[in-house]
């Protein structure tokens, strides 16, 4: 499983949408409902799923700094028509280097989806610094925390699970990754800084249809554990036949953690 390529960010995309805690969004709407237009700031931005997700939800007059490294996901993130008054701008940056260059521009709100747990601890701390050196809000959502809960349950899934989560440790291109300790970090560390936080859960809630989504998150799961070497190739191949027949037999369901957190400076500072 690549959480990079088009085929995956597509495969994800409605899980995603329905993970998405209505709470957080809540507050994100709210800072904005005087507003009579917003520019946002999408950091790692993909294929364009956070803009599919909040243009309804933002003020009609929207423009949308779109960032990320991948030219091929920019360009599919920035050619979407989402209407006339929703305006898309691409920005190729590598944001392991050229995080103050995004944030050089006329921001009102700061979109993450699905990427602080990738980043390093001393990456978020310039990410952080930056920002509220510039009092900007930040959504952040879908940030992974480490849960998995598989049903029915095996014997060897604690281990694999502890192998992902060391796995998600690893370097992911902005150094040793926070991994599922991400949000939690953010969250803290913002805090602090003269935020105000809202936070709740967005789990991806994987039922026994949704083969697809499962087979690439067990095959996923397996090379992770693979990667580690904490677990014998045999045990890892055997857990995922396993698992793979109880999801042939319509037995399969997963839940994947996730948290979204809205952070808003306060007018205090």
């Amino acid at each position: 499983m690549s959480r990079f390529t088009a085929a995956w960010l597509a495969l994800r995309e409605r899980y995603d949408l329905a993970a998405r805690n209505p709470d957080v969004l809540a507050a994100v709407t709210d800072s904005l409902k005087s507003a009579g237009s917003v520019r946002v700031l999408d950091l790692a931005c993909g294929s364009g799923s956070t803009v599919r997700a909040l243009h309804r939800q933002l003020p009609s007059r929207q423009h949308w700094d779109l960032v990320d490294n991948d030219p091929d996901l920019l360009g599919l993130a920035s050619t979407q028509d989402l209407g006339r008054d929703v305006r898309l701008n691409a920005l190729p940056l590598d944001l392991s280097r050229n995080l103050e260059a995004a944030l050089g521009r006329a921001i009102d709100l700061i979109t993450i989806s699905a990427l602080l747990d990738l980043v390093s601890d001393s990456w978020l701390h310039r990410f952080l610094i930056a920002v509220a050196a510039r009092a900007l809000p930040v959504y952040a959502a879908l940030t992974y925390d480490g849960r998995i809960d598989l049903s029915p349950a095996d014997p060897l899934d604690a281990e694999i699970v502890f192998a992902v989560n060391a796995h998600q440790r690893t370097n992911k291109g902005f150094g040793p990754a926070l991994g599922p300790s991400a949000a939690g970090s953010a969250i803290a560390g913002f805090r602090p800084l003269g935020y105000s936080v809202t936070s709740g859960y967005s789990d991806w809630i994987i039922g026994p249809d949704d083969r697809e989504m499962q087979n690439e998150l067990l095959e996923g799961w397996a090379r992770a554990a693979h990667d580690l070497q904490t677990i014998s190739g045999v045990e890892i191949a055997s857990w995922l036949a396993r698992r793979k027949s109880a999801l042939s037999h319509g037995l399969s369901s997963m839940c994947v953690g996730h948290v979204d957190f809205f952070a808003f400076p306060s007018s205090t500072r």
